[in-house]
C-alpha cells in the first residue's frame, strides 16, 4: 500500500512547496484537481494541454522529487440540467485527454446527477415516496445518465482511461455499490470505485461489510474520516443539510484520519482492501473544518504509516 494524497489539501501551498512537502513526508503519489469542484490550485488544465513544453516541465519536477501522479480529478456534475453541466463534461473530457498525454490511465471523478423532466437543478431521488420518484428516477437513468456515460466511455477507452474511478458521493447518481455495480454492468468494467469511506459513514453504511463485496472493482481509494455525533443523530437523522462550516450543530462532519475512527479501524479498512485486491494508493483528503490542512495532513500521514 501507498500514500499519496489530493492536493487540494495542500492549497495554501504553491506547486514547488508541495513537491517539497510530499518527498519529505513520504508521500509518494500525488492526486491533482483539474477543475470541477476543484479549484485546480497546482494544475492548469488548458495550459498543460496547450503546451508540450509545460507539461515536461510539469512532470520533470515530480519526477526530480522521487513522486508519481496516482491520478487526475475532475470530481462534478456533469449531468446537470445545462450550460453548467456543459462546463463540466468540458473539463472532463479535458481531463481525460491530459490523462493521456501524461501515459496515466486513472481518472478520479464523479457519476453526476441529472434533474428530472423539466428540471432546472439536480435531483437525488432516495426514497420510494411520493410515487413519482420511480419515474423520474428511470427517466435520469434511461434518458440522461446511460447515453451520456455510453459516449463518455468510448471517449475514455479511445484515450487509453481503463481506470474510471467514480467517488460514492452523495447528491450523485452512483452514490453505493449498487448503483456503481447498475452502471458498471450497462457500460463496461473500465468503470470502477473511487471508494471513500468518510461518504459511507454519513449515508448509514459500513465501509467494512463492503470490501468483501468489492472485489476488482476498486481503482483507487480516498483516504478521509467522518466524525458521527449519536446524540445528534438520535434527533436530527443523518439527513444533514447545514453548512459545513455549522461544525458544532451537525449531525456529522468530514474529519482528520483516526478523528471520527481510531488506528484499529483504519488497520480493518486497509487490510480489507489487501484481501480483495487492492494494494494501491491511498490518497489523503484533508475536509477537518476543525484542523489546520498541514497538521490534518500529517496527523494522517503519521497513522496511515502505523497501518502500512
Amino acid at each position: 500500500m501507498k500514500i499519496g494524497i489530493i492536493t487540494d489539501g495542500l492549497r495554501n501551498l504553491n506547486f514547488d512547496n508541495v513537491l517539497s512537502f510530499a518527498a519529505e513526508n513520504n508521500i509518494t503519489y500525488l492526486e491533482f484537481g483539474c477543475g470541477n469542484y476543484s479549484s485546480a490550485p497546482h494544475l492548469n488544465l488548458d495550459k498543460l494541454l496547450n503546451s508540450k513544453k509545460a507539461r515536461k516541465e510539469f512532470q520533470a519536477k515530480i519526477n526530480d522529487h522521487g513522486l508519481k501522479i496516482s491520478a487526475l480529478n475532475c470530481s462534478g456534475n456533469q449531468l446537470k440540467p445545462g450550460k453548467y453541466g456543459k462546463q463540466h463534461d468540458l473539463v472532463v473530457r479535458k481531463t481525460f485527454k491530459l490523462a493521456n498525454l501524461f501515459d496515466l490511465n486513472r481518472v478520479v471523478m464523479m457519476s453526476g446527477l441529472p434533474g428530472g423532466p423539466g428540471d432546472k437543478n439536480p435531483n437525488w431521488i432516495i426514497t420510494a415516496s411520493p410515487k413519482e420518484n420511480a419515474n423520474i428516477l428511470k427517466w435520469q437513468w434511461e434518458k440522461i445518465a446511460i447515453p451520456y456515460w455510453k459516449d463518455l466511455y468510448e471517449y475514455g477507452s479511445n484515450l487509453g482511461i481503463n481506470k474510471i474511478s467514480l467517488e460514492n458521493h452523495g447528491m450523485q447518481l452512483i452514490h453505493n455499490l449498487e448503483t456503481l455495480i447498475t452502471l458498471r454492468d450497462r457500460i463496461g468494467i473500465n468503470i470502477g470505485a473511487n471508494f471513500d469511506p468518510s461518504h459511507i459513514f454519513w449515508m448509514g453504511g459500513d465501509p467494512l461489510k463492503m470490501l468483501p463485496l468489492m472485489k476488482d472493482l476498486i481503482y483507487h481509494v480516498h483516504a478521509k474520516d467522518t466524525k458521527l455525533d449519536s446524540k445528534k443523530i438520535a434527533y436530527n437523522t443523518l439527513l444533514e443539510p447545514k453548512s459545513y462550516d455549522d461544525v458544532e450543530t451537525r449531525s456529522w462532519n468530514y474529519c482528520t484520519l483516526g478523528n471520527g475512527h481510531d488506528q484499529n479501524w483504519w488497520h480493518k479498512f486497509v487490510k480489507g482492501l489487501k484481501n480483495v485486491g487492492y494494494d494501491d494508493v491511498l490518497s489523503i483528503e484533508h475536509g477537518d473544518r476543525l484542523v489546520k490542512n498541514i497538521d490534518g495532513v500529517m496527523q494522517t500521514i503519521k497513522l496511515l504509516k502505523k497501518i502500512i
